[in-house]
């Protein structure tokens, strides 16, 4: 606190500025939905189209309306914000605001995130897609040791199978690629 020339305190400008950002802690959805706006159209504008792909709707039509639509939401939600909107709880939520966040468990899901990345090219989809699965099960709480490696394969090998074979969206299989 400072004093001002009346003998008054008056708020620092850190804990002003602190206390601004907190009531307006939308705006960073609205600076991430800018950026991966801008990364969308970037990635659609910079597209090499082959000229036999190029039809009425070409390859670049939907990420371009993807891109542009999130541009328009990011500027929409800042707008809003800066007006005084605020997001509202849904009723059956039960969040305290005022405690801070797990950081154990956003942790522990990156990590599983990472991992699944690195191993999904030397050990197939459906052997990191297992191991995804049972760590988020497990970062989220569950602790069911022999249930939830079972629940996790049957998932990774269905998801496996839905979209390599039923789909036609090729998964590395890795490994298992001639078993399965």
């Amino acid at each position: 606190m400072t004093t001002t020339s009346t003998g008054t305190t008056a708020p620092d400008a850190a804990v002003t500025r602190k206390s601004w950002l907190r009531e307006h802690s939308e705006l960073g959805v609205s600076l991430i939905l800018l950026i991966l706006g801008v990364l969308v159209l970037t990635d659609a504008l910079t597209m090499t189209v082959d000229i036999g792909q190029r039809g009425p709707v070409g390859p670049r039509t939907v990420p371009l309306v993807v891109g542009s639509g999130l541009l328009v939401v990011a500027v929409l939600l800042a707008i809003d914000v800066l007006r005084g909107g605020r997001g509202e709880a849904e009723g059956g939520e039960d969040v305290d605001l005022t405690e801070p966040g797990d950081g154990r468990t956003v942790l522990l899901l990156a990590g599983v995130f990472l991992g699944f990345a690195v191993l999904i090219g030397p050990v197939g989809f459906p052997v990191a897609g297992a191991l995804l699965f049972w760590g988020a099960a497990y970062a989220l709480g569950s602790r069911h040791l022999h249930r939830d490696p079972l629940i996790a394969a049957v998932l990774s090998l269905l998801t496996y199978v839905v979209f390599d074979h039923l789909l036609g969206v090729p998964l590395p299989g890795g490994p298992l690629m001639g078993v399965l």
